[in-house]
């Protein structure tokens, strides 16, 4: 049985040929961009799934996907793609149920995937230097339903380190990863994997460096790639258009 929706869940409305339209239960009417007032007190204390009518139009009201919190963020610094956050998990082992140190934050995309993979019984300890960015992905998380899986911590992890111990993975989004690999070795349990994000070569090329230097194996380094197709019948082709580069993904695990 799923669990019934409570007051604050966030949710998204969808139906064909629609784009999804986010949504918060909530007691009472609320407004809903330039597109109308809802009233989703009747759903409170249902399953998902239930069948709402708004605007004339029939809406199945669902838990929202981490696309769907992708789609709804606040803009604040450049954020993290889907392409390269799934892979960035993928290299640090996140788990579902693991403990997880972010830096930086940023605008909080990579740390609602992250929340999102590990699940209610993980955690992901998430810091950056910038308080302003720090508040951009506060309510990033918040507006996703994840708050409770992530503590925010404001600390230059550059200089001062990593402050947690006993995490299965590290994932850093900064521009001098190499600064923080030795702190990120001491910070993983045997086994645990880190991952980073740089958008240049030579960074690339000096954290590859550090990572070997700091006794991680399994080392390797990635750039992907993202190419719609355009299916049709008798006319299935590339896009013309891509998603190219984002940003050199490196990763390594703690083997002692």
């Amino acid at each position: 049985m799923a669990e019934a929706w409570q007051d604050g869940d966030p949710a998204v409305l969808i139906r064909p040929g629609a784009a999804p339209i986010p949504v918060r239960l909530a007691r009472g009417p609320q407004r809903l961009g330039d597109g109308g007032v809802i009233d989703l007190t009747a759903s409170l204390g249902t399953e998902p799934g239930g069948v709402v009518t708004w605007l004339g139009q029939t809406y199945r009201l669902v838990r929202p996907s981490l696309a769907d919190l992708f789609a709804g963020l606040r803009r604040g610094p450049q954020i993290v793609t889907p392409k390269d956050a799934a892979h960035l998990a993928y290299l640090a082992g996140v788990a579902p149920g693991g403990r997880v140190a972010e830096a930086g934050a940023g605008s909080g995309a990579l740390t609602i995937a992250l929340a999102f993979l590990v699940g209610p019984e993980g955690r992901v300890t998430s810091y950056d230097r910038r308080p302003e960015f720090l508040a951009t992905a506060r309510r990033n998380v918040a507006d996703a339903g994840l708050a409770d899986r992530v503590e925010f911590r404001e600390r230059d992890v550059a200089k001062d380190g990593l402050d947690v111990t006993g995490v299965g993975s590290v994932v850093l989004d900064l521009p001098e990863p190499w600064e923080v690999v030795g702190a990120a070795r001491a910070a993983l349990v045997p086994g645990g994997g880190v991952a980073t994000y740089t958008p240049t070569y030579n960074q690339l090329e000096r954290t590859v460096r550090a990572l070997r230097s700091a006794g991680f194996s399994e080392v390797r380094a990635v750039e992907l790639i993202e190419r719609e197709i355009h299916v049709g019948d008798g006319g299935t082709r590339p896009a013309f258009d891509m998603l190219g580069h984002t940003g050199f993904l490196a990763g390594g695990r703690k083997v002692d």
